[in-house]
């Protein structure tokens, strides 16, 4: 199973993160940023800052994910980075976690998933997965008819998907945490439901590959999830630009396995550091993914 392949990975890299290629113009070395004078420039840019960060740092991180805004933004050229770059790290031996965070109904879910884990079927036969990717990120508060079409394909093509169930946002308590009666949080309903779906597709570590999104920034309702759901795997946001410290991350974890935290702006934009002053956009991601790693492994084992 997917969810398998993605923890035997980090078991093999020694290394439960994943790095976020949330990649933007203004994220490049100014030499690439000043040359960015049409969408297809700054596509073009784009895929080769990515192209060299997964170079960088294929041997050393299990995945990485692909924040799918940061290219829609550049138009039809930034989709064409977006597909490229998924296509480029799963070429290279990394698991390519599409952060599309979808949701609709019915027969719309079907078509967003066909998209990434499932496929589209054309004349002839032919079938074509136009951003294929090994996970997706899902929304599933409009309930389960948005998130049975992904968990379908997960069973078809061997996929995952990773729903959102306590998010990193500062502003997310408005709604995730509003009590439903008892205890029982609007949170702790959804992780009951991502229990459910993903139920038939756990793996051989008891992880299944319908796992849940669960920011580093809320300790305690990480541990409450975790304790109520040992068969969940989490996806972990938050960590480093957004306040989430290695220390709080242990709760999300069980011998050393249970989840992978990203980071984005804290690889992507490392050369920019006075701790990294010197060395170039590529080696100073490497050695920021290096800390990241001692920072996360210190306290996860």
């Amino acid at each position: 199973m997917i969810i398998d392949k993605l923890i035997d990975a980090i078991k093999r890299t020694d290394n439960p993160s994943v790095i976020g290629l949330d990649t933007c113009v203004d994220y490049l070395p100014e030499e690439m940023k000043a040359k960015c004078t049409t969408l297809d420039d700054a596509a073009n840019y784009i895929t080769k800052f990515n192209f060299d960060l997964v170079d960088a740092l294929k041997d050393v991180v299990p995945a990485v994910k692909v924040q799918v805004a940061y290219y829609e933004m550049y138009g039809v050229a930034g989709m064409r980075a977006f597909k490229d770059t998924l296509a480029y790290a799963r070429a290279n031996g990394l698991i390519a976690i599409a952060d599309i965070k979808r949701n609709d109904i019915g027969s719309t879910a079907a078509a967003y998933s066909k998209a990434y884990i499932g496929a589209t079927e054309l004349a002839g036969g032919v079938k074509v997965t136009p951003f294929e990717s090994d996970f997706v990120t899902v929304n599933g508060y409009l309930g389960s008819d948005g998130v049975k079409p992904f968990v379908a394909d997960c069973e078809k093509n061997d996929k995952g998907i990773f729903v959102l169930v306590k998010t990193s946002n500062p502003a997310s308590g408005e709604l995730q945490d509003k009590a439903l009666g008892g205890k029982e949080t609007l949170y702790d309903a959804m992780a009951d439901l991502v229990d459910d779906w993903g139920k038939n597709l756990i793996g051989r570590y008891g992880y299944s590959s319908v796992g849940a999104v669960v920011g580093a920034t809320h300790k305690e309702q990480a541990a409450r999830i975790r304790a109520a759901h040992p068969h969940l795997f989490f996806l972990i946001p938050g960590y480093g630009a957004q306040g989430g410290k290695a220390e709080d991350l242990a709760v999300c974890f069980k011998d050393g396995v249970g989840g992978i935290v990203n980071s984005s702006r804290g690889i992507l934009c490392a050369y920019k550091k006075e701790q990294y002053a010197g060395l170039n956009y590529k080696d100073a991601a490497l050695k920021a993914a290096l800390d990241m790693q001692k920072d996360l492994t210190r306290y996860i084992k």
